[in-house]
């Protein structure tokens, strides 16, 4: 069984994979900033009597990545799910707020990524799974701060894999759609944001975006959570997953036709027009 440390672990879809793995017998690390919010998991590991160990980790913060990850030859697995969205249109974005933005999603698994790889390459094996987003693949207007985080994390990957897969390191991406989480609940917006004409442009498209959930329900995160842990554990897993079937269908539109045609076709599909 593997040593397996998680980001992100107090909630949504790095909860649910810390448990799954520590359910399947192995050893997990679950981080969070914040210990305090993670209780629910504490007393669920202690429960079902899980090898579940929860430790502080502030990925923004190079001292905490390397206080928490000082001892990478004792993990076999790094699972990168720290991530939150800043919601604005790209004017509205000042430095302070993209800066923010890549810090945690871009800057973060960069630094754990850089806490392993060394002693890895060296030892021959281990495993990353950077869990980024269909908005890694296709951006989308009012996230563009995050898309640009999740496509950087999508290139970091690339570019990681043709380096050290070579070596014994396997390295994964896992591209969610829209799924029911609290993720929604931490989005962070400017200050100009409300009761602007952004604000309510992107309300429409939001609610447009719900006609690709078919029923108007989101799908269970525990899907992303079992893509997350076959990454983690299989071989055999693809370089890229994508999960659900919205990521799928918008991914599969994009990479079929031209720029503009996509966009006519996404527009007709969400019937959002000006």
């Amino acid at each position: 069984m593997a040593k397996i440390l998680i980001t992100g672990s107090n909630s949504g879809f790095g909860k649910l994979a810390a448990l799954s793995l520590a359910r399947q017998g192995h050893q997990v690390i679950a981080t969070m900033r914040n210990l305090s919010k993670g209780t629910d998991l504490e007393d669920c590991a202690t429960e079902e009597k899980l090898d579940l160990e929860i430790k502080q980790l502030d990925v923004t913060d190079p001292d905490s990545v390397t206080n928490c990850i000082n001892n990478p030859e004792e993990l076999d697995v790094l699972i990168n799910n720290a991530g939150f969205e800043v919601q604005a249109a790209v004017e509205q974005i000042d430095d302070e707020l993209m800066l923010k933005q890549l810090e945690t999603n871009v800057l973060g698994p960069l630094r754990t990524m850089r806490a392993v790889i060394p002693t890895w390459s060296e030892r021959g094996s281990g495993v990353i799974v950077n869990v980024s987003s269909i908005a890694g693949r296709v951006a989308s207007p009012y996230s563009g701060a995050y898309s640009a985080s999740k496509f950087a994390l999508e290139a970091l990957s690339e570019a990681a894999h043709f380096e050290i897969s070579q070596l014994g390191i396997r390295i994964h991406l896992i591209e969610p759609g829209r799924f029911q989480t609290g993720f929604f609940d931490n989005i962070i917006r400017p200050e100009i944001w409300a009761g602007s004409t952004q604000e309510k442009r992107a309300q429409h498209f939001r609610e447009s975006l719900t006609s690709l959930d078919g029923s108007g329900e989101r799908p269970d995160p525990q899907l992303v959570a079992d893509a997350i842990v076959d990454a983690a554990t299989n071989p055999s897993a693809p370089f890229r997953k994508l999960v659900g079937g919205d990521a799928e269908l918008i991914d599969a539109t994009k990479t079929s036709m031209s720029f503009e045609e996509f966009e006519a076709t996404m527009r007709a599909a969400l019937n959002w027009y000006d």
